[in-house]
């Protein structure tokens, strides 16, 4: 009962168990990866994820049509929801999770703290209790700003925001309200102090039906952006080992305390400051970051999860487990680091997994594949394991500098230059990683441009057939525009044979640059500039190209006004323009100070003014729900 790269993770699983799958989709789903991959797949209602994935009676009725014996729900989305669990107790299905009373204790961050506190835990300060705005401000000014307003319900930083000061509290405890109505049904909020300079480690734990209780060992997620984590490893660097141990024991005690039956994680704040830590949170289901433990101890989590559903019993002691070397993931989502983390929507155009020792990747995409507004925008997840974290470092660089994933905007880039960045490897990670390791914000450094260009410049040469560039061959299967788009051309019919003019437009900039050439031998102009270059095709959609005694390689791929160049670490788009399709666009609409822009599709939940209002610069006019986000839209400038 889950999309994307959790349902093909655990489908993997199953079907190396030999356990015939049947998977949930929406509307918007239907070519999705893990609905190609199971079985049997039911469509249970349209892309709205509250319609579908959150629609309990659909996935109860499919799990019904599919004679399923047990039902996984992933991570999000239902995993931690009680109401689930219980409607296959009494369906008769199994829950591959805990009981539905341990979710809902644990689900609730202010129950959760209780039994935290019962069974010897230190916790953060914080006001669990009376939910009136009078009362939670009040509240804030006695634990003293900056306090975190948090979901109740909830995790992955959804519904998660920081108040600096009390001028801004009830504007911030709004929207908080809302993320958390959103993504969990469940407005409740609990307030926590703020500690500024914390650590995030968690201790994975496994309780069977049988009463034995092990941990898994320790996890390090403290480099995140927006309250979600972009970079986890295990073991967790630079931590004592009697605080190692002290986590361990309260993880365990924890565990006992509520008579936990699966898999889950406790999550800890270590304040690097005094180092104290805090009980966070307990997570009942599979992680994200479930992968570093797989590698470190060689176990398969899923397959342990879904033995305990099953009544089995954990089949090892504590003594048994051992970690061995270090592993390190990286998110890899459809966002712009370069502008604050926003989610990127479109197709995936170019496709290519990185291989090599140690390296593993769990992806929910392919080639052809739509990331769409309606879900989360993580796509995949690439794991590296070495015999220290210095080698699981460099093989997870390497690994992302070769994964070809273009079309839509993503992170790999930026998750590139945090592995890169002294402060990774030379110092305690915390969650203010990304602020002082970035204070300025992070900026692509620019790609081999000249190469880029010249790589593009020859694939759209090659293709276009012009006399003598070497004709096009089916050695790569590009989807060439020539051939699909009638009379369109970017080649200057006015100019001699042989000659490409091509103008290509990324984002804000565009270049117009010449080529021509044939066998191998091509010249690229641009500006006053001339490139001289050697390329041919290989197979798999790979250019290979020869500048100036240095060898580059692309992968490359085509639509009708695009084209994709991924290589040398970087994923480039590109759009065709003909000398007709740029006078058309300098007809279309402009971004002005008086036109409000939406980031890309979502859902409109409030409409902050109405006509006749005079407004300043800043406020906010709309309040947008995409990608599990709340996103405030405001003005510009001043006006009415």
């Amino acid at each position: 009962a889950n999309r994307g790269e959790i349902a093909v993770r655990i489908l993997k699983t199953c079907q190396r168990l030999g356990i015939r799958t049947a998977v949930t989709y929406s509307e918007a789903d239907s070519d999705s990866l893990h609905v190609r991959l199971a079985d049997k797949a039911y469509c249970i209602g349209p892309k709205e994820a509250a319609a579908s994935y959150l629609n309990i009676d659909a996935i109860l009725d499919a799990a019904k049509r599919a004679e399923a014996d047990a039902i996984h729900p992933g991570y999000g989305f239902l995993a931690e929801s009680p109401a689930l669990a219980q409607a296959c107790a009494d369906a008769n299905i199994g829950f591959v999770g805990p009981k539905a009373d341990v979710i809902e204790k644990m689900g609730s961050k202010v129950e959760a703290k209780k039994i935290a506190e019962e069974a010897g835990l230190p916790v953060v300060p914080g006001h669990y209790g009376t939910q009136d705005d009078a009362t939670l401000r009040k509240a804030a000014k006695r634990i003293g700003f900056p306090v975190f307003i948090k979901a109740s319900a909830g995790g992955g930083g959804k519904g998660m925001r920081l108040v600096e000061d009390d001028k801004t509290f009830l504007k911030t405890l709004a929207l908080a309200r809302q993320e958390a109505k959103s993504a969990f049904g469940d407005e409740t909020v609990l307030l926590e102090k703020a500690i500024l300079n914390p650590r995030h480690i968690e201790v994975q734990v496994a309780g069977d039906k049988h009463g034995n209780v092990v941990h898994l060992f320790e996890r390090e997620c403290s480099i995140q952006r927006r309250h979600q984590k972009i970079i986890e490893e295990a073991p967790a660097g630079f931590l004592d080992e009697k605080m190692r141990a002290a986590l361990f024991d309260y993880a365990i005690r924890i565990t006992k305390a509520i008579g936990y039956d699966s898999l889950g994680t406790i999550e800890f704040l270590y304040d690097q400051d005094t180092g104290e830590a805090y009980f966070l949170e307990m997570n009942t289901r599979l992680q994200v970051e479930h992968p570093v433990t797989e590698l470190v101890t060689g176990l398969d989590l899923v397959a342990l999860q879904i033995a305990i559903a099953a009544g089995d019993a954990i089949p090892f002691a504590q003594g048994d487990l051992a970690v061995s070397g270090w592993a390190i993931e990286a998110r890899v989502n459809a966002e712009a680091p370069a502008d604050d983390f926003r989610p990127e929507i479109g197709p995936v155009l170019l496709y290519d997994e990185p291989q090599g020792d140690g390296v593993r990747v769990d992806s929910g995409v392919a080639a052809g594949s739509e990331v769409m507004p309606w879900y989360d925008s993580m796509l995949a997840k690439v794991i590296a394991h070495g015999k220290d974290r210095e080698e699981a470092r460099r093989r997870l660089s390497a690994a992302l500098a070769n994964y070809a994933l273009a079309g839509v905007t993503t992170n790999i880039a930026f998750l590139g230059d945090v592995l890169a960045h002294p402060n990774f490897s030379e110092r305690p990670l915390t969650t203010r990683f990304l602020t002082e390791s970035f204070p300025d914000g992070w900026k692509e450094a620019p790609a081999a441009a000249d190469a880029t260009l010249a790589g593009i410049a020859y694939v759209l040469h090659v293709e276009s057939g012009a006399p003598g560039s070497g004709a096009p061959g089916a050695s790569i299967p590009l989807h060439s525009p020539w051939q699909s788009l009638g009379p369109w051309r970017v080649v200057d019919q006015s100019v001699n044979p042989g000659v490409t003019h091509l103008r290509l437009q990324r984002q804000d900039t565009a270049e117009d640059v010449k080529i021509a050439g044939h066998d191998g031998e091509y010249c690229v102009i641009r500006g006053e500039q001339r490139i001289d270059i050697r390329a041919k095709r290989l197979a798999d959609n790979r250019i290979c190209l020869w500048m100036d005694g240095e060898r580059h390689e692309f992968r490359a791929a085509i639509t009708e006004d695009q084209i994709v160049i991924a290589g040398d670490g970087h994923n480039t788009v590109f759009t065709l323009e003909s000398h007709l399709a740029a006078e058309q666009s300098a007809s279309a609409p402009q971004t002005t100070h008086h036109t409000l822009y939406a980031p890309m599709p979502g859902l409109i939940t409030a409409l902050s003014v109405a006509k006749g209002d005079r407004v300043k610069t800043g406020d906010v006019l709309v309040v947008m729900e995409a990608m599990k986000l709340v996103h405030n839209l405001v003005a510009e400038a001043d006006g009415i």
